[in-house]
């Protein structure tokens, strides 16, 4: 079959233009602005806000494929991540006068000037107007998300952020559901549609991107300590051998 050139050298074109492997959080954006004073003519803009959806102390005890514990200290690390990095944050419920419960207290106490929309029926956040007017005075197109049920409550959501040219990105360690197989299921349909799945260590390290920067070690490793112990107990474990520790001369055999 005859192809002519210039499709031939269009196709050549495409097949060896670079390819992004990943979506990054983008840290900040320095924004000139010329009319201002010399010492404020760069101002950092952050491209994210940070979304709670529905972790309400009713519908918690819906999720399976998380333990109870583990779950709570997840939506609780979430929450954070917003006053760590000064993320815009919204919190939303659902028919919280009902069985599906308050937000947790803990998450309310975080952000007590945050915008808080109490939705009445609307399954799908972004049916609510009031939550889509919050969400789009945030200003931010990279929104970084996580809430009861994966399935529902986090994918209605993500899927129609993306159809409204937002980059969602979903915290896979804040969504719960019924059981692993429905969580899996819910994952691949939002990675289908251009959703980054990530869990809380990856976006805090991904929002951070170096240890010397601000926030970074001195408040990340607080956070962490805190909310995944695991590194916790690597910066415990280097504190107490550098403290406290003696050396067997057989151990500089393994480094």
């Amino acid at each position: 079959m005859y192809i002519p050139s210039l499709l031939s050298s269009a196709l050549l074109l495409g097949l060896s233009a670079t390819v992004s492997a990943w979506n990054r959080l983008e840290k900040d954006n320095a924004v000139s602005l010329l009319h201002f004073p010399t010492d404020l003519k760069k101002k950092l803009i952050r491209y994210q806000a940070l979304l709670v959806i529905d972790h309400e102390v009713g519908l918690s005890q819906l999720v399976r494929d998380y333990g109870t514990n583990d779950f709570r200290n997840n939506m609780l690390a979430h929450a954070a991540l917003g006053n760590i990095f000064d993320l815009p944050t919204v919190l939303t419920s659902s028919s919280d006068s009902g069985p599906n419960g308050l937000l947790l207290k803990e998450i309310t106490e975080m952000h007590p000037n945050a915008t808080f929309i109490r939705r009445q029926g609307e399954v799908n956040a972004w049916d609510n107007a009031d939550f889509r007017a919050a969400v789009r005075a945030t200003g931010k197109k990279q929104l970084i998300i996580g809430g009861i049920v994966t399935e529902v409550c986090t994918t209605f959501l993500a899927l129609s952020l993306i159809d409204e040219g937002y980059e969602v990105f979903a915290n896979t360690e804040a969504s719960g559901t019924f059981d692993s197989r429905l969580a899996e299921d819910a994952n691949r349909r939002m990675e289908r549609a251009g959703v980054t799945l990530m869990g809380m260590f990856a976006i805090a390290c991904d929002l951070m991107r170096d240890w010397r920067n601000t926030p970074g070690l001195n408040e990340l490793l607080p956070f962490l300590d805190k909310y995944q112990f695991g590194y916790g107990l690597v910066a415990r474990h280097h504190a107490g051998s550098i403290q406290n520790g003696t050396l067997s001369p057989i151990e500089l055999t393994l480094i």
